[in-house]
């Protein structure tokens, strides 16, 4: 069995690793060994010397993200067989082996017992990106074990992680393809095809995790004015036209984002003038644009990346908010969203419930959205519920 160095905890610090939660703070930490070096594997003992767990050790406040709460060797067979389990997750929900869906998500860090991990699967091409240094360093042990696992499945293992790992670990992180390569981006997601920018795209290049509220958006869109705010590739753009809305307007500050939107949209609706869409800031677009839409989707970036930005980010969701409570059409559908993980449920909530009175409008509560079974939450890592959205009928 590989000799792991030991990190030693304070006494009672070991009390929330015995409830499985996967991450050791730093101030919970007495004492390393020598020589531990940033993104080793650990072995966490309590003050008496007793086992808990083997992790990947950071320097910042997360110290250590739990693999395992068992005494073994972390090798490759480790790796297929986390792995393996993600897939099986996938195939009991019906999101992997899909003829009409080839994009989901396959690892989803701590929901799938893989801390600091991600891979999105799009047709032949998985996206792997590292969000801690020990992920980092294991990339290519882990890229062998998914090819293994994921068979005829995935022929192409691009790794994309140069915005995602700590900065100040100064890894010089260059992106790229780390199996195989392609210049086929063309992702489907529920029948409808995608332009999927990993290489300078957002995330992994496309928003897996609105697939099944993009669905419901396509529920309600027919004969309806849509505005979809903040569109990056136009999602729920193309959803809404092919739920058979008389108009779809995209909006983005990013030119970027407005070119991959009109190359999704005539994918799917080659010379459809159905669609526009127009660079241009989210408020600025709000402000000139009165009761002119019947559903109006806010999906913005995430507002607050720490706890440090909370408060400013519940201003910012109830001041967006309020905009697009005062601007949609009378008994219009609101589509809106938070991705900030620090932002709960309730915080979001309360944040709606304001811009709501604020804006003097009548206002229900339709369906209350989260992220979808390929972003599983760790029941015991609650910190992983990130996506929180509501759907409201405004009087």
């Amino acid at each position: 069995m590989t000799k792991y160095k030991n990190v030693y905890l304070k006494r009672g610090k070991e009390e929330s690793l015995k409830r499985f939660h996967p991450w050791v703070f730093s101030g919970a930490i007495l004492r390393m060994e020598e020589g531990i070096l940033e993104g080793e594997i650990v072995r966490v003992l309590t003050s008496n010397n007793d086992f808990i767990a083997l992790g990947h050790y950071q320097i910042g406040s997360i110290s250590i993200r739990i693999l395992t709460f068992e005494d073994v060797t972390i090798d490759e067979g480790f790796w297929k067989a986390r792995i393996q389990c993600a897939l099986n997750a996938r195939l009991a929900i019906d999101i992997a082996d899909n003829p009409t869906n080839n994009t989901f998500r396959l690892v989803h860090g701590e929901g799938d017992n893989l801390p600091g991990l991600v891979v999105d699967c799009y047709g032949e091409t998985a996206v792997m990106q590292a969000h801690s240094v020990g992920m980092h360093i294991d990339r290519e042990i882990i890229c062998k074990a998914l090819v293994d696992v994921m068979g005829n499945r995935i022929r192409n293992v691009y790794y994309k992680s140069d915005t995602t790992l700590p900065f100040k670990a100064d890894l010089h992180q260059q992106n790229g393809f780390i199996h195989g390569s392609t210049t086929n981006d063309i992702a489907i997601e529920n029948g409808v095809k995608f332009h999927v920018d990993w290489l300078r795209g957002q995330k992994t290049g496309f928003f897996v995790d609105q697939r099944d509220n993009r669905s419901l958006l396509e529920h309600y869109a027919k004969d309806k004015s849509v505005l979809n705010m903040f569109c990056y590739t136009g999602g729920f753009s193309v959803y809404a036209m092919r739920g058979g809305a008389k108009l779809v307007h995209s909006v983005d500050s990013s030119a970027k984002a407005i070119e991959l939107t009109n190359e999704n949209i005539s994918l799917n609706f080659k010379g459809d003038t159905r669609h526009e869409a127009f660079c241009e800031d989210a408020f600025k677009y709000l402000d000139e644009h009165d009761d002119k839409y019947d559903l109006i989707v806010l999906d913005p970036p995430a507002f607050a990346k720490h706890r440090g930005a909370l408060h400013n980010a519940l201003k910012g969701y109830t001041r967006l908010n309020v905009k697009g409570l005062q601007r949609i059409k009378k008994g219009g559908l609101l589509f809106t969203f938070s991705c900030s993980q620090v932002v709960t449920k309730e915080n979001f909530r309360n944040a709606v419930f304001t811009a709501a009175a604020q804006s003097g409008r009548n206002v229900r509560i339709l369906h209350q959205l989260h992220q979808p079974a390929d972003h599983p939450i760790n029941i015991y890592h609650p910190e992983g519920e990130y996506l929180k959205g509501i759907v409201l009928y405004v009087e």
